[in-house]
């Protein structure tokens, strides 16, 4: 598995090693054993999946407190996805990095706890899986809106579908509750 930070550090763009012959490919999208190696030293302990149609945003979504870690793997179709430094006192606070993840390039983003996740489809019937390192908890589930000025995401589309909880998001600036960063030693 290749392993490339993307423009904020923590945020790791993740290309497993796939193995085609004449039946189609194999991957593996997620090995404990070797996430170390790479600076994960994480834990799946649930995992996700969505179906989404083109110009469909979801995000940007967080914990806290109870904050996960995600992996984010496409099945099928392709996304915009986007992580956002929403810690507070970070050197990147409010910055944001966006990739495409598809089925074809099978492309995996790992989003650390302290950030905010969002994703825009960009194909009908995308199928996206997420493996989260802490499990959902209703009661800490938070969103940060979607189009904040002050972030400034260039998302691939003007008029997106969103649910009413994304519409209802407040802007980073308003957020109530928001993770702390915390130096590596």
């Amino acid at each position: 598995m290749r392993v490339t930070p993307t423009s904020l550090p923590e945020v790791l763009l993740l290309e497993p090693e796939r193995h085609d012959d004449a039946r189609g490919s194999f991957m593996e999208l997620w090995r404990e054993d070797k996430l170390p190696a790479a600076s994960i030293p994480a834990r799946i302990v649930q995992t996700n999946l969505t179906t989404s149609h083109k110009g469909v945003i979801r995000g940007l979504h967080f914990q806290e407190p109870n904050a996960q870690d995600k992996l984010i793997s496409v099945l099928s179709g392709a996304i915009f996805d986007v992580a956002v430094d929403i810690r507070r006192s970070s050197p990147h606070f409010g910055r944001w990095v966006g990739v495409e993840l598809s089925a074809t390039n099978r492309k995996q983003l790992w989003i650390p706890r302290g950030f905010a996740h969002g994703f825009c489809a960009l194909t009908d019937d995308t199928l996206v899986q997420y493996g989260c390192t802490n499990y959902y908890a209703p009661a800490h589930d938070r969103a940060i809106r979607w189009d904040d000025p002050a972030i400034g995401i260039a998302w691939p589309v003007t008029a997106p579908i969103l649910s009413a909880k994304d519409e209802a998001a407040p802007l980073l600036a308003n957020a109530t509750v928001l993770p702390i960063y915390r130096a590596a030693p």
